[in-house]
């Protein structure tokens, strides 16, 4: 499969309304991450990954991990991303988006104003680091954090964000109906930027691809 980024392939980028409904609505076909690899892939992936403990964790800083950069045009990751998991959305000519709607699928919140939206890391940064990141060079960094080939980053709710903050899937998972798509993408991320597991989040992993 083709990756933005792996350590086998290292690159850079190139490339007032209120909530509406909360726990009611179905997120549109339309406003999605891209679709990760198959439970049966993920499966294979994660076997192959041996566990490992975390490290370096007390020397993350998010600054390492260089936020939001330009994608296309005047679009920089959070718009281009808004845009994309947005309905209808329509943007200005600086790329901020002055309508649409989106759904949260953490947590099923519906809004039609994106800044009470996040655009959060699947895998989070600090997880990341300390999974293998912490080796990478800035530019490997800002690669991962503005990823929009992998199903690395997705608009959710700002509470939802919140609610999930560093944690991996052993400490946190979003909506039932969502773990599965959640898990595979996980999995995937880690994979593409070959960085570790823990043995907790293996084995958490590893029943929830068994469940899909």
């Amino acid at each position: 499969m083709t990756s933005m980024f792996s350590l086998r392939r290292i690159g850079t980028v190139v490339c007032g309304f209120a909530l509406i409904v909360a726990g009611s609505a179905t997120a549109p076909a339309s406003a999605a991450l891209p679709t990760p690899v198959s439970a049966a892939t993920a499966r294979s992936y994660l076997a192959a990954m041996s566990a490992a403990p975390e490290s370096h964790a007390d020397s993350y800083d998010r600054d390492l991990f260089p936020t939001w950069i330009t994608v296309s045009g005047t679009c920089d990751t959070r718009e281009w991303i808004l845009k994309r998991d947005g309905v209808a959305v329509v943007t200005d000519a600086a790329c901020k988006s002055t309508s649409g709607t989106w759904t949260s699928a953490y947590d099923n919140v519906v809004t039609t104003n994106p800044s009470t939206f996040d655009i959060d890391h699947l895998v989070p940064l600090s997880e990341a680091w300390a999974s293998g990141a912490w080796a990478w060079t800035t530019p490997q960094r800002r690669t991962f954090a503005n990823d929009t080939n992998d199903p690395q980053l997705i608009a959710v709710s700002a509470s939802s964000n919140r609610s999930k903050g560093d944690r991996d899937p052993a400490q946190w998972l979003p909506q039932t109906s969502y773990q599965c798509t959640y898990a595979r993408a996980w999995v995937q991320v880690k994979h593409d930027y070959a960085l570790t597991v823990d043995a907790t989040e293996k084995a958490t992993l590893t029943s929830l691809l068994n469940a899909c």
